[in-house]
């Protein structure tokens, strides 16, 4: 057995890479923010899928305001909070309603940044579902007017305020697989969660009267309405959605990015299903299936480091670490791979190694939980965890630039300081897709 003392530079870099925002009070917290002991009034806007829960999840705050483009979706939370008022275009509640001190946005991906935004620039602290944004300028974007705005932010990749995240983190600073080389992540979703690989529908069907359709297309280009899209179903559609990878990937990836403090990629390669399919299919939805692999180069926190993601039912190969009898990269998943060992989720792998291994001390700050670190940041506390300022703003335009590789199918190389793919100035176009008529960011 091992005994593990860690030096002060290597506690320093786990307590810094990882939480550090939970102990050092951070100086990004705007004017409205309040004492612990007062209430915040918060605001819901998509309020009938993932925003429900997560105004469930702040539910011991006031929720004075509810805003759903579809009645019918928010019929439960009205009937929860019958108290809120209730609006249908978050822009006329951010302008009239002078109360609400914070905001949660869980719309689907194209009117994440629009929302989070408007309500930034009036002062408002936000939560917002993952993946933050649905384009790489967006993620950029909203990075800026976050450090700009000094309010109270966090993205919602729940996993990182987990205690497995922290474990994790402390292996790897540890050095119970030496220096880190490789991460593979993957998620297996059924396609009926996230329909894609199929092409645009023909049918016509009305609008329902409880759905405004032309404030759910939002920015995006206008099409005729169809039950493929809405309430549901539009995760697949590049349009609306950001497939598998934007879905997932920020709650996958963020404890490496955290760990080893990654920047941006020098470039990355995909391949997908959708290479074989029409452009009509292609140029609508994320594929069936897709491998992206994102390539950094060393720097003062780590080594050269590749990550590859993986969907579909896509996978790495079996480590042969693994007894035959363990079920291997079924549903959600990743592993850590480096030049003295692996990490298959959150165990070192072969078990006859976890056994010898003896855990390092708990140095990193753990989480009262991934709403509550924002309730916290939005009275005056710590940042949360994966604010967009420090983390989840970087994270989500790394992830977002995976899709704009396996939509062209090819390998770019990055260049972040001018936002540009040297050698594919085509791919460029992705990067920004236009707004419709009437909207900005």
């Amino acid at each position: 057995m091992k005994e593990h003392t860690l030096s002060r530079r290597r506690f320093v870099a786990a307590s810094s890479t990882f939480a550090a925002s939970t102990v050092v009070p951070c100086p990004l917290i705007g004017a409205i923010s309040k004492p612990p002991s007062e209430k915040l009034n918060i605001a819901g806007v998509g309020i009938g899928g993932r925003g429900f829960a997560d105004l469930r999840a702040v539910a011991s705050e006031n929720i004075v305001a509810l805003c759903d483009v579809d009645q019918a979706y928010a019929a439960r939370a009205y009937k929860t909070w019958p108290d809120a008022r209730r609006h249908v275009d978050f822009r006329k509640m951010l302008e009239t309603q002078k109360d609400i001190d914070a905001v949660i946005v869980a719309t689907p991906d194209h009117l994440h940044a629009p929302i989070t935004m408007m309500a930034m620039k009036l002062g408002k602290h936000v939560y917002c579902e993952k993946p933050l944004t649905h384009s790489v300028h967006e993620a950029r974007a909203i990075g800026e007017a976050a450090r700009a705005a000094k309010v109270a932010t966090q993205m919602g990749n729940q996993g990182q305020a987990s205690e497995s995240a922290r474990r994790i983190a402390e292996m790897i600073t540890d050095g119970a697989i030496g220096t880190v080389r490789e991460v593979h992540a993957w998620s297996n979703r059924n396609p009926d969660i996230s329909p894609r690989g199929i092409p645009r529908p023909t049918e016509r069907p009305p609008v329902p009267s409880t759905l405004d359709w032309d404030l759910w297309v939002g920015p995006a280009p206008m099409r005729p309405y169809h039950p493929g899209y809405a309430p549901f179903s539009w995760r697949g559609w590049w349009d609306f959605g950001t497939g598998v990878l934007g879905d997932i990937g920020c709650h996958q990836l963020s404890t490496i990015f955290k760990t080893l403090k990654l920047g941006h990629p020098a470039s990355i390669e995909a391949c997908s299903t959708n290479w074989q399919r029409p452009r009509e299919i292609s140029d609508e939805t994320a594929p069936l299936a897709s491998i992206t692999h994102y390539r950094f180069a060393a720097s003062d926190n780590h080594g050269p480091l590749s990550i590859y993601w993986y969907d579909g039912g896509m996978r790495p190969p079996r480590p042969e670490e693994l007894p035959t009898d363990v079920p291997f990269a079924v549903g959600d998943g990743i592993m850590y791979v480096g030049d003295a060992g692996k990490i298959y989720k959150d165990r070192l792998i072969p078990e006859s190694r976890a056994k010898e291994y003896t855990m390092p001390a708990k140095t990193l700050p753990r989480s009262p939980g991934h709403h509550k670190e924002w309730l916290i940041a939005c009275k005056d506390g710590p940042a949360a965890g994966s604010d967009f300022t420090h983390h989840a703003a970087h994270l989500a335009e790394v992830v977002l630039l995976g899709n704009i590789a396996i939509r062209m199918n090819a390998k770019l190389d990055w260049d972040p300081i001018n936002m540009k793919f040297p050698h594919h100035p085509e791919a460029e176009k992705l990067l920004n897709p236009p707004y419709r008529e009437g909207w900005s960011l």
